[in-house]
């Protein structure tokens, strides 16, 4: 594929720059992920879309392809399953993520945690899943095989979907994130058997991922998340939006003010404090903050509805 006539038109600037058409975004991100991009137009491609920021129809076209190509993991009858991207881990607070995901599937709600870790200013939440007793799957089929035996699962991207891993990867040469990290939270292992949960960090985004969830379609949630995990805030509970095929709703109301620290609640973003705390939790020595029960709750009801 001759790229140029792509760069010319997304790479104009922020003001002079046009969006691609669906179609066209499905075939230079199916490219992409396929790894056939040149380098150079590669890395063009990459900040032109990040400096004028990515329309509906890219998204969409992007959703696309990575459909094309996304590994998929069998779930087992019964609820769906909800998937939890995780690629930031704990900055300083403790990262709750595995805790919303082992309160799932206590309940019964099949759990897939699908990310990677390569931030060295935080701590890995893969680190902290081994600390829990939950090891990544070798691969889909596997990870298939731990949903049916323990309805918890654990996978890194590169089994998934190796370029998006690769595109994702690009961040340490480049400096600066690229859009497979905002598709990397829209991926879908488990096709029309999954609840996404889908956290965004910067406000701006809650309405671009409503605009694409009520397009996609499936069942998901929407939030603001904590220091880029998917968990609730302990601190201010945040507003949290269901999907369910296109139809959207406010299912959990936000909470207004500030987030300061919480008496009952250290902060504990070391792997071994951290995982501590949420055993405490799961064995009722500790209280749950509230607004992780409502996400539990507003989940668990999405999955078996």
């Amino acid at each position: 594929m001759n790229y140029a006539p792509i760069i010319k038109e997304i790479g104009r600037g922020a003001k002079g720059s046009r969006a691609l058409d669906r179609d066209a975004a499905a075939s230079v991100f199916g490219d992409m992920l396929d790894q056939t991009v040149p380098g150079i137009e590669l890395g063009a491609i990459l900040i032109a879309l990040r400096v004028k920021s990515e329309s509906l129809d890219e998204l969409l076209g992007f959703k696309r392809a990575m459909d094309a190509r996304c590994a998929q993991v069998a779930v087992p009858a019964g609820p769906r399953c909800v998937v939890l991207p995780s690629y930031n881990g704990a900055r300083r607070q403790a990262n709750l993520m595995p805790l919303v995901a082992m309160l799932l599937a206590r309940e019964g709600i099949p759990v897939l945690i699908q990310g990677r870790h390569d931030f060295e200013t935080r701590v890995s939440p893969l680190e902290l899943l081994a600390a829990l007793d939950i090891q990544p799957a070798r691969d889909a089929a596997a990870a298939g095989e731990q949903l049916a035996e323990r309805r918890l699962a654990c996978i890194g991207v590169d089994q998934l979907l190796p370029g998006l891993d690769a595109l994702l990867a690009l961040r340490l040469r480049m400096g600066v994130r690229n859009s497979a990290h905002t598709m990397a939270k829209l991926l879908d292992p488990c096709h029309g058997r999954s609840v996404r949960v889908v956290a965004v960090t910067h406000p701006e985004y809650l309405e671009r991922m409503d605009a694409f969830l009520r397009v996609d379609g499936g069942h998901s949630m929407l939030l603001r998340g904590t220091e880029g995990e998917i968990y609730a805030n302990p601190r201010r509970c945040p507003e949290m939006k269901t999907y369910a095929n296109g139809e959207g709703r406010i299912a959990v109301a936000g909470e207004e003010g500030g987030a300061p620290p919480l008496a009952g609640l250290p902060d504990a973003p070391s792997v071994a404090d951290n995982a501590a705390l949420i055993r405490a939790m799961l064995a009722g020595e500790q209280a749950i903050p509230a607004p992780i029960l409502a996400q539990v709750a507003t989940l668990a009801e999405l999955a078996r509805g």
